[in-house]
């Protein structure tokens, strides 16, 4: 039991205490009269107190016992097997630290560091804390196994990875080593590091694993929130062990180096499913290996989820509502074109109609939808399997990227005999779509006729919420970005924006997660008339933004002006 509970419910010595533990124990009903009669009973006999016959006679719980404990004393308990942890504030403080004082941060509460600890009368662990962290501590009770579990859980890269990688390059004696890998175990070094890489990523809310063989080393990054971080750089004779390791899971070839490969790994990584996209490249130091975390939840997100702003949401809800017509989704690779498609297919969805996807690959499985993955060795390319489904009766129809003039021709012949087209093109605003299609050999007269909307977006990083800084700046500085004063008003007005930070919440980044930025462009008349006659694309900005339209400056500066990114971000993801 803890030091705090013992003193605060001492035992024979006390009898009256120990009678009104028992007294809450009732109150919250976990024990019954005759249960505790008992144990009181019984602690005469063993010289003991009520906590600890409770306790080794498994009476109640400890998780029960503490909170209740803590409730009367006016502190706050977490269950440290159901609270959403934050691994970047669990490794604000050390390993040793942590497993000295059995204190952990878990998480921030209105700017303070919300630290779980077996005993919150430790004014030495709280100083301690505050010392390193630079953060006001609010302690917060947790039993004391919880707290030593979460310990070893994220605190595991750090203290693990290196005595892993040393015990996996002892194994290999040299980097063209194969014979090791093909009958690893579960329990060989270099299926543990890999594990370990995993698992980690997944804590850190990476989106990707870069392993990049080095002339000497091994580097291994992750992008979080869109941005690559170092988090190792293990020895250069592990290399093959942990690409083939991975080619192994992803059931790719082990002994092709030459050419690109691409496979798929289903694994269960702490008790919990986790699909990858791995991709393999040769460089000239080795092959290069990229994983794609595969967040399921992803694909259940909901359009007010994304980031769109009121007014664009209306406009692009006109669109996807109608029973025909093209929507197109634009923007660089990464932008979030696929999740945006997701969720406006999870609103499309019901059981009057037939959805059919084509994707290159499936990375998420709907409900109640049928998903086609191409295979273009089998001749399974999108024009294929778009001129197929479309004798399916479908009534939605979702194609993954239009790459070719065959694939954008039955697309939009599609939408223009009543399906309605969900697709995306690589193009870098909603303006110059039209006419990518128009260079890719689609009649003028097809494009204007079948496309309803188009929506240009990027990924943004939201700014920390814990360490964002009030900034107020220059009103040339302003003018060079093309600040909106009558739409996002003047700094001379006292309008303050926000700027990057930094603290251990957010990794010293300043920033804490990413949303999305849209330009909603709509086909009116007008604009349909200035595609047929080949206008410029240039002519179709100007036009819809006439009409209305945010271009992803403006849209970006608006989040600037709210509060919700900085204009360096912006700036970083918009030209």
């Amino acid at each position: 039991m803890t030091t705090w509970a013992a003193e605060a419910e001492p035992g024979p010595a006390g009898p009256t205490d120990d009678e009104r533990l028992g007294a809450l124990l009732l109150e919250g009903g976990l024990l019954t009269e005759d249960v505790l009669d008992q144990a009181l009973a019984a602690r005469a006999k063993r010289s003991s107190n009520l906590t600890r016959i409770l306790l080794d006679d498994k009476l109640v719980s400890e998780s029960d016992l503490v909170a209740t404990l803590a409730a009367h004393l006016g502190l706050e308990y977490v269950d440290l097997s159901e609270y959403p942890v934050d691994a970047a504030a669990a490794r604000l403080i050390s390993d040793a630290l942590a497993r000295r004082y059995l204190a952990l941060p878990i998480g921030w509460i209105n700017g303070r560091l919300l630290v779980a600890m077996a005993d919150p009368s430790n004014i030495f662990a709280v100083d301690d804390i505050r010392t390193v962290t630079g953060a006001e501590v609010r302690p917060a009770v947790a039993t004391r196994g919880s707290i030593l579990a979460a310990i070893s859980k994220y605190h595991r890269l750090d203290s693990d990875a290196e005595n892993i990688s040393a015990q996996a390059a002892s194994t290999f004696e040299s980097e063209t080593d194969l014979s090791s890998v093909r009958g690893v175990n579960e329990d060989a070094p270099i299926v543990k590091l890999v594990n370990l890489l995993i698992s980690q990523a997944i804590a850190d809310r990476a989106s990707d694993i870069h392993i990049e063989p080095g002339e000497f080393d091994l580097r291994i990054r992750y992008r979080i929130d869109g941005v690559l971080h170092e988090v190792m750089r293990p020895p250069k004779n592990i290399q093959s062990g942990i690409i083939s390791r991975l080619k192994v899971m992803a059931d790719i070839n082990i002994a092709e180096r030459r050419i690109p490969q691409d496979g798929r790994v289903t694994a269960v990584i702490d008790g919990r499913r986790v699909d990858l996209r791995v991709a393999t490249l040769p460089t000239v130091h080795g092959e290069k290996m990229v994983m794609r975390i595969l967040d399921k939840s992803t694909a259940l997100l909901r359009l007010t989820d994304l980031g769109f702003l009121p007014e664009n949401m209306v406009r692009y809800e006109q669109s996807y509502l109608k029973p025909y017509g093209t929507i197109l989704v634009t923007g660089p690779t990464g932008s979030g074109k696929s999740t945006t498609l997701y969720a406006t297919l999870n609103i499309l969805n019901d059981e009057s109609k037939n959805v059919i996807t084509i994707e290159d690959p499936v990375e998420y499985q709907l409900a109640g939808i049928n998903q086609i993955q191409v295979n273009v060795k089998a001749g399974m390319t999108f024009a294929a399997a778009l001129r197929s489904i479309l004798r399916s009766d479908p009534d939605i129809v979702l194609v993954g990227e239009i790459r070719d003039k065959e694939t954008a021709v039955i697309a939009i012949e599609a939408a223009l005999t009543g399906h309605l087209v969900l697709t995306t093109l690589h193009t870098n605003d909603a303006a110059s779509t039209p006419q990518r299609l128009v260079e890719m050999g689609v009649e003028p007269f097809l494009v204007g006729s079948a496309i309803d909307c188009v929506v240009a977006q990027r990924l943004a990083r939201r700014l920390c919420d814990k360490c964002k800084q009030a900034h107020r700046p220059e009103h040339s500085e302003l003018v060079s970005v093309g600040w909106d004063f009558e739409r996002h008003g003047s700094i001379d007005a006292g309008v303050d924006i926000f700027r990057a930070g930094g603290c251990g919440a957010c990794g010293n980044t300043g920033y804490y997660g990413r949303f999305a930025i849209h330009e909603v462009m709509e086909i009116t008349e007008e604009s349909e008339r200035l595609i047929v006659e080949r206008g410029h694309s240039d002519e179709l900005r100007k036009l819809a933004i006439s009409q209305g339209m945010l271009t992803l400056r403006q849209a970006g500066l608006t989040e600037v002006q709210r509060g919700v990114t900085s204009m360096e971000e912006i700036l970083r993801v918009i030209a």
